[in-house]
């Protein structure tokens, strides 16, 4: 059999709840690597907060970070030159602005392992702290001096309508948006445009020499759409959200608390 490229959103996929690989899944996925298959992670977390898998699973393929704004090979920027698509600074800092006139909780901006945060939330600032990064809080027109790599506007669920229609009325030509939920509340991610995992993906199989049909990819979230999309077999984790399942070429038999996975690699690569 041909090599594959089977990518790997975390949250809700490779992850449990608990937030671990199962033996089962790993096991799996290191069996594939042996048969000449190649793995390799596409998240919205920065690399701080997937190195610890990125490791145990022995990879060595580039990683898409920041839902696809940066792609690098980890600790080797000559044999992959990284690709980082940041916001522009002066557009931030206007969506900084404007953010005035809505209700909101706070905005987080993130220039890769930097974490810039307007208002100061311990309980926003723990789901940062996985990879100590250097925080920052205060007005971020005033501290954030970097093209930002990343852009979240926490709200209300009640008010996240509005702030999206503002962001497609005023700056449309320049950023996109999502909606997803977190812990901490409803949050609006905010990137620039053409920027998606499948932008980053489509850049590393091109460079792997890996054809998009031999693309297997896992995801469960509005971030992983593009994804599913894009590759040759998009497939939908059993708890996905129903908007992903309608694309998806497969929907898996089980969730990512029971190895949904390993059972589809197994099937698909014909491996134990």
């Amino acid at each position: 059999m041909k090599p594959h490229l089977i990518v790997l959103d975390l949250d809700g996929t490779l992850l449990t709840d608990q937030k671990i690989i199962t033996d089962k899944t790993a096991n799996t996925l290191m069996e594939a690597k042996s048969k000449g298959h190649h793995v390799m992670i596409a998240t919205g977390r920065p690399y701080r907060a997937t190195e610890p898998y990125y490791k145990q699973l022995g990879l060595t393929t580039p990683v898409v970070n920041f839902n696809g704004a940066f792609v690098h090979l980890p600790g080797d920027n000559a044999t992959w030159k990284p690709i980082h698509e940041t916001l522009p600074l002066t557009v931030v800092k206007e969506v900084v602005d404007a953010m005035q006139q809505f209700p909101h909780n706070n905005i987080v901006a993130e220039v890769l392992d930097d974490v810039y945060m307007h208002y100061h939330d311990e309980k926003l600032l723990n789901s940062f702290k996985m990879g100590s990064p250097q925080v920052t809080a205060g007005d971020l027109k005033d501290y954030l001096q970097d093209h930002p790599t990343s852009l979240l506007i926490q709200s209300d669920e009640k008010d996240v309508v509005k702030i999206q229609e503002h962001l497609s009325h005023v700056h449309a030509e320049v950023v996109n948006h999502r909606l997803w939920s977190s812990p901490w509340g409803h949050v609006i991610d905010v990137f620039r445009c053409g920027i998606s995992k499948a932008s980053g993906i489509a850049s590393v199989a091109k460079w792997m020499d890996i054809p998009r049909e031999r693309i297997i990819a896992f995801g469960d979230e509005t971030n992983d759409l593009e994804m599913i999309d894009y590759a040759g077999v998009g497939v939908a984790m059993s708890n996905a959200l129903d908007e992903l399942k309608a694309i998806a070429d497969e929907v898996t038999s089980s969730s990512n608390n029971e190895d949904g996975i390993a059972q589809t690699l197994i099937d698909r690569l014909h491996l134990k």
